[in-house]
């Protein structure tokens, strides 16, 4: 998730572990840590660890003693277990999802060089870890890394056990929902992008990494000492994975795992992420970073694999089909667009009207020659969050009154209207496009001047400053700093602006670089930062990570039963709740989302969920864009198609390829004036029906 992360802390014995492994470096210098935790380390590790959160968390709350938990879990099972093939279940039902169609086209062609940009350089090449959540992650993880198997992006239907899946490193797997477990078998054939075959171990070495103290990330503690319970090897390529609850994606929840490389983390120490800031970990996807392609500041380039281990094989072949593809760092915009226009880049994003209807509208020359193509492509899939996100632990915007007054003034609508021609649809909940868990009635705030003023009054804010701001008794403004990362996107910054004052309310802007925007809303140092986190295709929304108490202060509450907060709690940095929301009812109700096995009772609490954050207003809703469009040199060739479903962006799923021969004749072309027909392309087969 571009911007997007554990209900409990780490156990003590985690944490105990974690404390020896500091007291071994010493506090030395990087230089100086040892080459790698010890084996009696890893192994003291998994002789106490143990899938029981509940007892977790009282003992993190000081509820239970040490030695009370010890004895309360002596009985529960290690998290690791070894057995034989011998003691896998006879007659288990194995699957590998061969007999789904393919979606890439096999008319691609590999070769060649993608040229595209960024507008920020990446803070890391780290996957995991501090600043590791940015914007270039996923061309480092989340769209070319190898899970055990992937959702097929174009069948959405729902079976027995979730969304169908197509192999990855798993060649084939077997559903036992009566014990909560999924058998694996792994791919022989899987290897590292640094020629080191993928191991069982490397899968237990993702547990003991995903619950360090070191990687700094309370997102993926959380997830791995909650969302499994157990791990047994059968031998060098066979596995299971236990969880504790049959959630209704049951598949999802193992099939969509990674490995991590043992063999790459060997030094992994309390120095984490400035050892490992700018090392490209290996992948087992098709594409990787080359230590000399990292240009800080400058560009970054991922490099294809040689004899990649999945390139021939069904639902890999005839994707990420460029040699290379380079990254050059444009903050600008509108100069990448010049660029692109003289044919430097070979795409891009055409999302925003004023680029489509008035930079390059269909009438065009480029486009009526045919030497640049257009594409609109309607995806069907959860839409990324864009709105304001209130930090409601700064002055006045804890206030609610002031944040439903700022609901109310934000002029959605007219943006929609005006910027975006009215192509995009108003956001109305924090979770559109996730069909039956999606709240079916719930509407955002339309902007209202009237109801903005009497929220804004309640909040004692009746004077009126000689520029139109309102100020209370004491002579407060009520005036915030809006901030974005979104350089393209700061004119609808105007608009919300503009249409705030008529409201009494004033925005400040700040338009900052994606990198620094990310940093400061990681911070939560901004007061109103205009965002989106990006999705994934899932069944059901995510509510932890954005919405619990543990992810906004530390500590969350002074009582865990009531609301007041804990007189010196503080914000908590590098978690995804930016808002700092923090409501008992709502901690209560998302824990129990997280393990309810009932679709029916998740939908319930998910519209329950947002009919509390509606109220508490700290989330402004703002668009949904149904499509996304493009322009491309004619040589840039995609499938017949155009995509697959559940797509957010013309490259995710890397089904386009170079033309090399149409490049030449489209050079030449540009010199001679020869024309070509054009091309102007929609795909709507995902539309909704009006």
């Amino acid at each position: 998730m571009t911007m997007t992360t554990s209900r409990l802390l780490l156990p003590a014995v985690v944490l105990a572990l974690a404390a020896l492994l500091l007291s071994g470096c010493g506090g030395a210098k990087s230089d100086a840590l040892p080459a790698q935790d010890s084996t009696a380390e890893k192994e003291a590790f998994f002789k106490y660890y143990k899938y029981e959160p509940d007892l977790y968390s009282q003992l993190m709350g000081k509820k239970i003693t040490q030695a009370e938990y010890e004895e309360k879990t002596a009985a529960q099972p290690l998290f690791l277990q070894h057995k034989t093939p011998a003691d896998l279940p006879a007659n288990l039902p194995w699957e590998n999802g061969s007999a789904l169609p393919e979606f890439a086209d096999p008319r691609a062609q590999k070769g060649g060089t993608l040229y595209s940009y960024i507008q920020s350089f990446p803070l890391t090449t780290r996957i995991i870890g501090p600043d590791a959540n940015g914007s270039f992650r996923p061309y480092l993880q989340d769209d070319v890394q190898v899970n055990l198997a992937h959702r097929h992006p174009d069948d959405t239907r729902v079976g027995p056990n979730g969304f169908h899946y197509h192999p990855g490193l798993a060649k084939e797997w077997a559903f036992d929902k009566k014990n909560k477990t999924v058998y694996v078998r792994l791919d022989p054939d899987a290897r590292w992008s640094d020629g080191e075959p993928v191991k069982i171990s490397d899968f237990v070495f993702m547990f003991y990494f995903m619950l360090s103290a070191h990687i700094q990330q309370p997102w993926y503690n959380n997830y791995y000492s909650t969302y499994f319970s157990g791990l047994t090897l059968y031998d060098d390529h066979t596995l299971a994975i236990h969880v504790p609850e049959v959630r209704p994606d049951f598949s999802s929840r193992v099939l969509e795992i990674s490995p991590l490389a043992a063999h790459f983390y060997k030094e992994l120490g309390a120095d984490f992420p400035q050892r490992y800031q700018w090392r490209v970990a290996p992948t087992t996807g098709a594409y990787t970073i080359r230590p000399e392609d990292i240009r800080k500041g400058q560009s970054i380039t991922l490099t294809r694999v040689q004899d990649w281990w999945a390139r021939d094989k069904k639902f890999w072949r005839h994707r990420f089909n460029p040699d290379r593809i380079r990254f050059t760092v444009i903050s600008d915009p509108a100069k990448a667009f010049e660029v692109f226009r003289k044919g430097e880049l070979d795409s891009y994003g055409m999302n925003l009207a004023e680029y489509n209807y008035d930079k390059l509208p269909d009438a065009a020359p480029e486009v009526q020659s045919g030497h640049i193509t257009k594409t609109t492509f309607y995806n069907d899939t959860p839409r990324p969050t864009y709105g304001l996100w209130i930090n409601s632990s700064k002055p006045l915007l804890g206030n609610r009154d002031i944040r439903i007054g700022i609901n109310y003034a934000s002029n959605w609508q007219l943006v929609i209207e005006k910027f975006a021609r009215g192509d995009w649809t108003r956001m109305q909940t924090t979770s559109d496009g996730y069909g039956e868990f999606t709240h079916p009635t719930l509407r955002s705030r339309p902007y209202d001047n009237a109801r903005a003023r009497e929220a804004f009054a309640r909040a004692g804010f009746t004077q009126t400053d000689t520029d139109g701001v309102l100020k209370n008794a004491a002579g407060e403004r009520l005036s915030f700093t809006l901030s974005t990362g979104y350089e393209s996107l700061k004119d609808i910054l105007t608009i919300l602006k503009q249409e705030a004052l008529r409201c009494g309310l004033e925005f400040r802007l700040e338009v900052l670089d994606g990198s620094a925007s990310w940093k400061k809303v990681q911070e939560k140092k901004h007061d109103i930062h205009f965002s989106a986190f990006a999705v994934s295709p899932e069944m059901y929304p995510r509510y932890w990570e954005t919405w619990h108490s543990v992810n906004a202060y530390d500590p969350p509450y002074a009582a865990a039963a009531t609301a007041s907060p804990a007189p010196d709690r503080k914000p908590k940095t590098q978690t995804n709740n930016l808002c700092c929301v923090a409501i008992p009812e709502l901690d209560r109700l998302i824990d129990a989302y997280d393990r309810s096995e009932s679709a029916d009772d998740m939908k319930r609490m998910a519209f329950k969920m947002e009919e509390i954050l509606h109220d508490d207003a700290s989330f402004v809703p703002g668009f949904v864009m149904p499509f996304f469009r493009s322009a491309s040199w004619r040589w840039i060739q995609i499938p017949e198609h155009g995509n697959v479903r559940i797509a957010d962006a013309p490259g995710q799923f890397f089904l386009s390829w170079i033309d090399e021969d149409m490049k030449e004749q489209i050079r030449a072309a540009r010199k001679s004036g020869e024309k070509f027909p054009p091309q102007i392309r929609i795909f709507d087969q995902y539309k909704p029906k009006e």
